[in-house]
């Protein structure tokens, strides 16, 4: 019986696929060495945002996403064995396809435009336009484009902000309400985001406390904060809040006006400064208005707003600070000005 020869197919077979796996395997690590070394002859533009919460896997997923990284993967290898301590800043980058990974990674360490966080500090009794000068010295973002955002409550969704009045005469509408704080903040941000990030962080400090306050003594919270912050200009610290806020208070329910003299220099800086209206003048200026001034004039810290609500009961109508800046309360204006007499108070 003839033997039946063994057939060359599967032999044949098994070398073209181990030729096709090579040709695979060669063109792959040529796609790989062309992204690589940025000859793969594509030029696509592409403007990477590395953000807060954004590390090696986000930005090569980004990259790979775009079209500016043909794999992801491989861009993450290649760094972890060039840079395997880079340290990624937050901002932006304008990238191309026909980059090199070198020159993907030298660009990464110099954003176009830099979000690296810095750390600001905004004091109690700062008003808008002191907030907004401390944000452009710190690089946050303009003075001028803060204040614009801070005119309008457009784009904000807090509930306490539907308490200010549709009223032209009020000069900044988040006045009062961004806290005082210390933030860590993006250089370059988006004016509209760092008000955000202060409305927010006044929202969460809102508390059955004031909405009390407000129901008992027929306030809205916006009346409450714009109150709060003349005490805040006019105390020298919490321990003579009280007295001043029962001053005021008392004022108010007597109808007669408030006649605080630092709403006068928030005035004046919102007329000859900022280029609003004598009749915004008026408005906050409370010897001139009636009762509270259009709005708050700076922002208050808690201590403050807590001494507004928990002020004394007392019949005091009038005070003055002597020129030791120790505080002196009186009820009737003649005791008024006979302590004005007996305590030294301007030189």
């Amino acid at each position: 019986m003839a033997k039946r020869k063994k057939s060359k197919a599967p032999i044949i077979i098994t070398i073209i696929l181990v030729i096709a796996v090579l040709a695979a395997g060669g063109y792959f690590y040529s796609l790989v060495q062309k992204d690589i070394n940025g000859t793969d002859g594509t030029n696509t533009q592409y403007t990477l945002v590395i953000e807060k919460n954004d590390f090696e896997y986000e930005v090569g997923q980004k990259l790979y996403k775009n079209s500016i990284v043909i794999y992801d993967a491989v861009w993450t290898n290649w760094m972890d064995k060039h840079y395997p301590d880079f340290q990624y800043i937050n901002g932006e980058y304008n990238l191309t396809s026909d980059m090199s990974y070198q020159q993907i990674a030298e660009k990464l360490q110099n954003p176009d435009i830099s979000h690296k966080s810095v750390k600001v500090c905004i004091p109690e009794g700062y008003n808008v336009m002191e907030i907004a000068d401390t944000l452009q010295e710190n690089g946050v973002c303009s003075a001028a484009d803060f204040l614009q955002v801070c005119k309008s409550t457009d784009g904000f969704e807090y509930d306490f902000l539907k308490d200010i009045p549709d009223n032209d005469l009020i000069a900044y509408k988040l006045e009062g309400f961004l806290f005082p704080a210390t933030y860590d903040l993006a250089e370059n941000s988006d004016p509209h985001d760092v008000a955000d990030t202060m409305l927010d962080a006044f929202d969460q400090r809102l508390s059955d406390e004031m909405y009390d306050f407000c129901d008992e003594n027929y306030m809205t919270l916006f009346e409450l904060i714009t109150l709060a912050s003349v005490v805040q200009e006019e105390a020298l610290g919490n321990e003579s809040a009280g007295n001043i806020a029962s001053v005021f208070i008392n004022r108010l329910n007597k109808g007669a006006k408030l006649q605080s003299d630092v709403t006068y220099f928030y005035a004046a800086k919102l007329r000859d400064e900022q280029g609003f209206s004598q009749e915004v003048y008026d408005a906050y200026y409370t010897y001139r208005c009636k009762g509270l001034p259009a709005g708050p004039i700076t922002n208050s810290g808690t201590d403050i707003i807590k001494a507004t609500i928990n002020h004394p009961d007392t019949d005091y109508l009038y005070f003055f600070s002597d020129l030791q800046q120790q505080f002196h309360f009186a009820e009737d204006y003649d005791t008024f000005v006979a302590q004005q007499e007996q305590y030294p108070w301007k030189e």
